[in-house]
């Protein structure tokens, strides 16, 4: 059930993929970027207090928050800023990268696993095709997979050390609290006229669905499925972004694309079926 979940959220973020490219010919990155996590925060706030659900504010839920949430912050600034010097071809590629990081850096080595994770990254080649060329902007990406492979793992060690509610509701705030002062330097505020029925309906999806609804099943997700396997499993979001682009967009998407997405699917099915031995999130 929790891999399903965590399938059905990379859906979900796929989704923003063309939601966000149409918003952003309307709107400042950083400031839509800042909406977004504004108006997750309060959808979240509402059905938590429709709830009544609990939320900590003792120092280590917090403390845990705080360090998840720089990893978070950074991997969507490094991101967005990365884009203005590099080609969306190559973001996508690069953050990907976030795939092999995470087993990297926890060690978690296995012939099943390496073998997944090389179909998936053949097939992310062969989909989006970066550019051979190095620019400042690829390496702001760099730093943006290497933010979401480190964020991926924290959030497996915390989850099993405070409740995923608080864990997740505290990044919302603190990510939009960081996000302030950066949206209002990098241009003017955003005027009524600049809520087109186009913006608002992106924020909707990628305030309300992805960064709230989704962002919760992923933390509440990674208390029973590791690491790896959940940064497997997001490998599938550049392919579903390509085939939604296809359908909602009318972008290309030719032979060599299809044989991409099929690879990452072969790779994300072989990873996410392996039997595995019962993981402790507390051990590396």
């Amino acid at each position: 059930m929790p891999q399903i979940a965590l399938i059905l959220t990379t859906v979900i973020w796929a989704a923003t993929f063309p939601a966000t490219k149409v918003a952003l010919n309307e709107m400042f990155p950083l400031m839509f970027l800042f909406l977004r996590f504004l108006v997750s925060t309060i959808a979240v706030g509402a059905v938590m207090m429709l709830l009544k659900g609990p939320l900590r504010r003792d120092s280590r839920s917090l403390g845990f928050a705080a360090i998840a949430s720089i990893f978070l912050l950074i991997g969507y600034v490094t991101q967005t800023v990365g884009l203005r010097y590099t080609s969306a071809s190559n973001s996508a590629f690069i953050t990907a990268l976030y795939v092999v990081f995470v087993p990297l850096f926890l060690r978690r080595f296995s012939v099943q696993l390496w073998t997944a994770l090389g179909l998936a990254l053949v097939g992310l080649a062969l989909l989006i095709r970066p550019s051979a060329e190095m620019s400042v902007g690829d390496f702001y990406t760099l730093a943006c997979a290497v933010a979401f492979a480190l964020h991926i793992i924290t959030l497996e060690f915390f989850v099993a050390k405070t409740d995923f509610q608080s864990l997740a509701s505290w990044q919302l705030i603190m990510v939009t609290v960081a996000l302030l002062v950066p949206a209002f330097l990098e241009g003017p505020p955003p005027r009524a006229a600049s809520f087109t029925p186009t913006v608002i309906a992106a924020l909707c999806i990628t305030g309300v669905l992805a960064t709230g609804l989704a962002f919760f099943v992923q933390v509440w997700a990674q208390r029973h499925v590791p690491a790896q396997r959940v940064a497997l499993i997001f490998a599938l979001e550049p392919a579903l972004s390509a085939w939604m682009s296809w359908l909602a967009l009318g972008e290309r998407l030719d032979a060599i694309g299809w044989a991409g997405s099929a690879l990452i699917l072969a790779g994300v099915l072989i990873g996410t079926t392996a039997t595995t031995a019962p993981h402790d999130p507390l051990q590396p």
